[in-house]
C-alpha cells in the first residue's frame, strides 16, 4: 500500500506539493504514477515517473503545470503542481508499478494504490 500526503485547500493560481511513500515495501524498482479523480468523474492518469527518476511522462492536459520527482534513498515520490485551478479539485492518488527497467516511465498496470489525498482549489 502507498500513503499520500500534502493535500490542502489552495487558492486559484497557487502551488502544492504532494508526497507518496510506501508502507511495507521499497519503491525502488517501481515506476510511480499520479492519478486524480474528481467527483462524478473517472479516475485519470496525470503522469508516471520511472523507477530511477530519469523519465517523467505527463499527459498533455497538465503538462507544464505538473511534474514529479523521487528520492529513492528516502522511499519518497513527489508531485509538484503549479497554477492550480478549480478544475484541478480532486482526490489525488499515487500508484506503483513493479518494473525491471529503471528508465521506463510506464505505470500500467498499477500494482499498489494509495488511499488518496484531497486537493481543493477555491477562493
Amino acid at each position: 500500500q502507498l500513503v499520500e500526503s500534502g493535500g490542502d485547500l489552495v487558492q486559484p493560481g497557487g502551488s502544492l506539493q504532494l508526497s507518496c511513500t510506501p508502507s511495507g515495501f521499497i519503491l525502488e524498482n517501481h515506476a510511480v504514477g499520479w492519478f486524480r479523480q474528481a467527483p462524478g468523474k473517472n479516475r485519470e492518469v496525470l503522469l508516471c515517473i520511472s523507477s530511477d527518476g530519469s523519465t517523467v511522462n505527463t499527459v498533455e492536459s497538465v503538462k507544464g503545470r505538473f511534474t514529479a520527482s523521487r528520492e529513492n534513498a528516502k522511499n519518497m515520490v513527489y508531485l509538484y503542481m503549479t497554477d492550480l485551478q478549480p478544475e484541478d479539485t480532486a482526490t489525488y492518488y499515487c500508484a506503483a508499478h513493479f518494473t525491471q527497467n529503471p528508465f521506463l516511465a510506464s505505470c500500467v498496470p498499477p500494482h499498489y494504490w494509495g488511499q488518496g489525498t484531497q486537493v481543493t482549489v477555491s477562493s
